[in-house]
């Protein structure tokens, strides 16, 4: 039996049993080199620090600092304000809030369980506390935070730039800016209708133009952060990584002096929660690079490249098969292994076949943090029922409506490329 076959069925069998994602990759990685014999075991270790050994991640675990510190300087607060002040007076205001707040957020995050869990969960109890359902809350909490990994800086794009040289991370940020605000628009089209049906209203008071201007001032610092990062990186001022160093000495300026609610005394909280969430991006990284490493060495990415390739299909049907194969694959597995064990194979298939390759990346980076918030697996939807304390069941039978929205989203960005691919185009990136 070859090593990728075992590698496969190990997988399988260790995720079936509810081993973590990334010790799964690890143990069916040990599984596949013990059983053939035909590597020796120290690949493993070889090709973990390998796949971790890259000057452009050095920028994941800055990204993950700059959020908490931006978090820690009462950041959600003055977003929730800024957000809150232009739709909280509608029907469905709060609603409304809820998805210009995280959509605000994940420009900072970069991830969706961070949006869930800060931002996220805030809103939840003020939801529930204006009348709103509570189980509602939270699916809408849910649906929206998938927009934190594809609008900029994104923990994923940087992942899924190291898979692909074809692309850069530069071209991704600015690539999620379109999907990111359709994403966002869908979400609230969908507050509009369960608002109308159920007669969720707003809090009636609309802000003085006095306190827009004063709660606009106040965040603007946190809203530009993004568009320094973004403009920085366009002008050649600094690259990604670099770009993540600066935003951590903007966020630590920001949470000290400009909102002045950050203490020295947090710092360490903030630089140990910071190190746990990049030790655990990393292995899954890590682990992710020697499963990959088997599958490339035993001529798994050519194999499918061939015969994707004899089967004659066109760009469209191409898109359409790594549609349903990657909406079933995140079911199962989380979006970083994700990208780390499949670019390497779809993207030289989808390049042959003629796709853009912006393009192919933001479908499968939407595919992929989709099936955070798809049952049995998605990460997402165990967190937000835990900071909700929704049951599960609750919570996947009022996210139907927000699914839909999702998959009509997908069909646009699937079939209008230009989605993707105008802003980048137009910045000059190729």
């Amino acid at each position: 039996m070859s090593a990728s076959l075992i590698l496969l069925i190990a997988a399988c069998v260790y995720l079936a049993i509810g081993v973590p994602v990334a010790f799964a990759l690890g143990l069916s990685t040990i599984t596949a080199l013990l059983i053939s014999g035909n590597f020796p075991l120290i690949v493993l270790l070889k090709e973990t620090f390998t796949g971790i050994d890259s000057f452009p991640l050095m920028a994941v675990p800055f990204f993950i600092l700059a959020a908490e510190l931006m978090s820690g300087g009462s950041l959600t607060e003055v977003l929730l304000k800024f957000a809150g002040q232009f739709v909280g007076h509608r029907r469905g205001g709060l609603g409304y809030t809820n998805v210009v707040s995280l959509t605000f957020f994940s420009g900072i995050s970069g991830s969706a369980l961070a949006d869930a869990a800060g931002p996220g969960a805030m809103m939840i109890r003020m939801m529930d506390k204006a009348g709103y359902g509570r189980s509602y809350a939270a699916a809408l909490t849910a649906a929206t935070a998938i927009v934190g990994p594809i609008i900029p800086p994104s923990i994923i794009m940087i992942i899924y730039a190291l898979a692909d040289d074809r692309v850069s991370v530069g071209a991704l940020f600015v690539a999620g800016l379109v999907p990111g605000v359709l994403i966002a628009v869908a979400m609230c089209v969908v507050n509009w209708k369960v608002s109308r049906d159920r007669n969720y209203k707003g809090d009636g008071e609309h802000p003085s133009r006095e306190e827009i201007n004063r709660t606009t001032w106040m965040a603007m610092p946190a809203i530009l952060l993004p568009v320094l990062i973004l403009g920085g990186m366009r002008a050649g001022w600094f690259t990604p990584t670099e770009a993540s160093v600066v935003a951590v000495f903007y966020a630590l300026l920001c949470g000290k002096y400009v909102y002045r609610t950050l203490e020295w005394k947090a710092v360490p909280n903030i630089l140990s929660r910071s190190a746990l969430l990049t030790a655990s991006v990393l292995m899954i990284i890590g682990m992710s690079a020697s499963f990959a490493w088997v599958l490339t060495i035993e001529g798994v990415p050519q194999i499918v490249a061939n015969w994707i390739v004899e089967l004659n299909l066109n760009a469209w049907t191409f898109l359409i098969v790594v549609n349903v194969f990657l909406l079933l694959f995140g079911i199962f597995i989380e979006p970083l292994p994700g990208v780390m064990v499949l670019v390497p194979i779809l993207a030289p298939v989808a390049a042959k076949v003629g796709v853009d390759p912006i393009h192919f990346a933001m479908v499968v980076i939407y595919n992929l943090t989709l099936g955070m918030i798809t049952p049995p697996v998605g990460g997402l939807l165990f967190v937000t029922s835990n900071v909700s304390r929704v049951p599960l069941s609750d919570l996947t039978r009022e996210l139907k409506p927000f699914l839909w929205a999702h998959g009509l989203v997908l069909v646009l960005l699937t079939f209008v490329p230009w989605l993707s691919t105008w802003l980048p185009h137009v910045m000059g990136y190729q």
